[in-house]
């Protein structure tokens, strides 16, 4: 069996350790796996689901606007038990598609994708968009850095966000 290094795109190809990260990233979130997910984070991270086209988070209207602290809040909420608006929680399956490296600088890359979520919980909601990504080389392997959640519908009242994008 022959190790695959890159994954064929038509913009280029993408290095399928970037792939396999962000994959597993998607799964844990699927599978409600929170403290794994968690531990993927770097202690700086931001992950950041704005409204409209805003670009900067701190001066605009943000569905989900968190630091490093924040995440580690939300995980808690979610693994208490007590988080009511994810009593049952969802089950989610999510698709990644049309990968594309948007920078590899400074030991830094950004990576984006196209997704599909499909949430269930007592009915079946479709959540669309693009994710961007900001991973980080260590020692340790790959980090995640910052995780932007571009929701096709992000001009609308939406549901509740109550688990992870």
């Amino acid at each position: 069996m022959t190790d695959i290094q890159a994954i064929a795109t038509p913009t280029g190809s993408v290095p399928a350790e970037l792939v396999d990260f962000v994959v597993h990233e998607a799964r844990l979130a699927d599978e409600n796996r929170y403290a794994e997910w968690e531990s993927l984070w770097a202690d700086d991270g931001i992950y950041w689901i704005p409204t409209g086209d805003h670009k900067d988070p701190q001066t605009q209207v943000s569905f989900v606007f968190d630091n490093r602290h924040r995440i580690g809040s939300r995980i808690a909420q979610l693994l208490s038990g007590r988080r009511h608006s994810q009593t049952p929680p969802s089950k989610m399956r999510r698709q990644l598609t049309n990968f594309e490296v948007l920078s590899d600088e400074g030991g830094e890359v950004e990576l984006a994708a196209n997704f599909s979520l499909f949430e269930h919980r007592y009915t079946t909601t479709v959540w669309a968009g693009r994710y961007l990504y900001r991973l980080r080389h260590t020692a340790d392997g790959l980090s995640l850095v910052k995780k932007t959640v571009l929701l096709i519908n992000n001009e609308s009242a939406i549901k509740t966000i109550a688990f992870i994008l």
